[in-house]
């Protein structure tokens, strides 16, 4: 385990370097800069501005100076935020995300896991016909018409959540759940692909043979075997709500990362933009890597490379 966790440590680090100078380049080869505007600077001004945020000094030399920054958690100050830096915009935008993001997260994984596995078990009945159609048609619908179909609901027909803004938990709901459901899809029809070939085993025969009630067949013996297949996809689930999220926090004004990340990326804000997709890597990492260490909890027959 010790020399798993030290392998993907140092792929972290090598994944971080390759990113972070990937995108320092691509930014800096965009026409234009974070000072353009429509009115013309003074050259004076210009100049001194050049040379306080080092914009004077050769391309290699920045590359140099950045990275040095960021390997010493100083991620520099904001262009177009005055008096802040970009570690501050991230403090006080990432746990919005992320709080957005775990409420989606859990409203995908226990949405999910409901319809697949009732559909599993009443497999061919109307009931499992209406769940895997619902699921198809989450699947196909994007997130940010899912959340313009439940604002113009929820919002206007029938008035339950607020439309938009930040403060309350009921302004967190509506956000979650239209973040959450395409994955809610995916995760229902996974885990009905996946409970269907559990429910096939011989060691499930031999459970019910004993006369074990069905429910005590269902959770306690074939839905731990089940879960493996929604577990590979939590990696990819919590990459795309994280992606996900920057469409929602806009639609909804939410001031979290996302909206940072967009804002950045117009403005053509280069330290905030480098910051936020260093942050957006490491917790896409991350939760990669713990998918990977809970393969070991869930069937202790895998074995970690």
């Amino acid at each position: 385990m010790l020399g798993f966790i030290a392998k993907r440590l140092l792929w972290m680090v090598l994944t971080l370097w390759v990113i972070f100078t990937v995108s320092f380049f691509l930014m800096r080869a965009v026409p234009g800069g974070p000072f353009d505007s429509d009115r013309a600077l003074e050259p004076e001004i210009e100049a001194n501005i050049n040379r306080y945020y080092h914009f004077d000094e050769p391309l290699v030399k920045q590359y140099g100076r950045h990275l040095w920054n960021a390997v010493r958690g100083d991620l520099g100050p904001s262009y177009k935020l005055s008096d802040y830096t970009v570690n501050q915009v991230i403090a006080q935008g990432l746990p919005v995300s992320m709080a957005l993001g775990v409420l989606a997260l859990a409203f995908a994984m226990c949405l999910g896991l409901v319809a697949g596995i009732t559909s599993a078990v009443r497999r061919g009945t109307a009931a499992d016909v209406v769940l895997m159609s619902i699921a198809t048609i989450g699947i196909a619908v994007p997130s940010f018409v899912v959340a313009g179909l439940a604002i113009i609901l929820f919002v206007f027909v029938i008035p339950i959540f607020p439309a938009a803004g930040w403060g309350s938990f009921d302004q967190l709901i509506l956000p979650a759940m239209c973040l959450g459901a395409p994955y809610a899809a995916d995760v229902a029809r996974i885990s009905r692909t996946s409970m269907l070939d559990v429910l096939s085993q011989d060691h499930i025969r031999t459970a019910r043979a004993k006369g074990l009630s069905p429910a005590r067949v269902i959770w306690g013996h074939a839905l731990p075997g089940s879960l493996l297949p929604v577990a590979s996809f939590l990696g990819p689930a919590i990459a795309g709500i994280l992606t996900g999220s920057l469409v929602i926090e806009r639609i909804f004004a939410i001031p979290g990362l996302g909206s940072h990340f967009i804002e950045a990326s117009l403005q053509r804000d280069f330290t905030l933009a480098m910051g936020c997709v260093l942050v957006y890597t490491v917790l896409v990492y991350s939760m990669n890597f713990l998918v990977d260490i809970s393969y070991s909890i869930l069937d202790p027959r895998v074995e970690l490379d």
